[in-house]
């Protein structure tokens, strides 16, 4: 489980193909403090395993590895990385720890695409405080989404600002423009969407009230 509050930009250090997987190398010196085998760790909002073993991860040098499956490359914008890219990285939350954005499991529900940003105020130096982002929506998932709700953009905590069929917007704020990969994301990039847990959990009570109390068994 993450919270939405990216801890670092990190960068992809190779990507090894594997068949029809892949073996990513990442840098990421905050989220490998105190690492371990088998840790999670999400990756633009995917929950990836580190595979390095421990003797691996004691040479402190800021990298770990992550295995990604078929379904994982292709669901997920991860296919789109290549060797350089910035990625935005968390490691999971600890238990008690402050929850600082939204309960996020870092499993992908679709992607989108940018489709445009437009700046907001301006400092007095010029500055651009606020950007305001508009990402397509994939009416599959449309549905859990509501104005002022939470939504997981590339594994970033944001608030809709207002959600439509097939769209939504947010604003950010110049630090969230700074620390994560959104600041330069150009129209067309695409993103991983991961909506609010929580929705899918009152749907999925609300439609039980049409399910039968027990699974009919065939006979033998």
């Amino acid at each position: 489980m993450f919270t939405g509050i990216i801890e670092e930009l990190g960068e992809v250090v190779s990507i090894e193909e594997i068949g029809d997987s892949s073996r990513i190398r990442l840098r990421g010196p905050v989220v490998c403090q105190g690492a371990h085998h088998g840790d999670s760790i999400a990756v633009n909002g995917v929950c990836l395993t580190v595979v390095d073993t421990p003797e691996q991860l004691a040479t402190d040098s800021g990298e770990f590895t992550a295995d990604v499956m078929a379904e994982t490359l292709h669901r997920s914008s991860l296919g789109a990385l290549r060797t350089g890219s910035p990625v935005n990285l968390e490691r999971a939350m600890a238990l008690g720890a402050r929850l600082g954005g939204h309960l996020v499991q870092g499993h992908v529900d679709a992607t989108g695409a940018l489709l445009s940003r437009e700046p907001g105020d301006l400092d007095a130096d010029g500055t651009v405080r606020w950007e305001v982002l508009r990402f397509s929506l994939p009416q599959s998932i449309s549905r859990y989404l509501v104005d002022k709700g939470s939504i997981t953009v590339d594994g970033v905590s944001l608030t809709v600002v207002e959600a439509a069929r097939d769209s939504f917007t947010v604003s950010l704020i110049p630090a969230t423009l700074a620390l994560t990969t959104l600041g330069d994301k150009a129209v067309g990039d695409p993103v991983n969407l991961e909506v609010d847990v929580l929705a899918k959990y009152v749907e999925r009570l609300l439609d039980s009230r049409a399910l039968p109390d027990t699974i009919a068994k065939e006979a033998p």
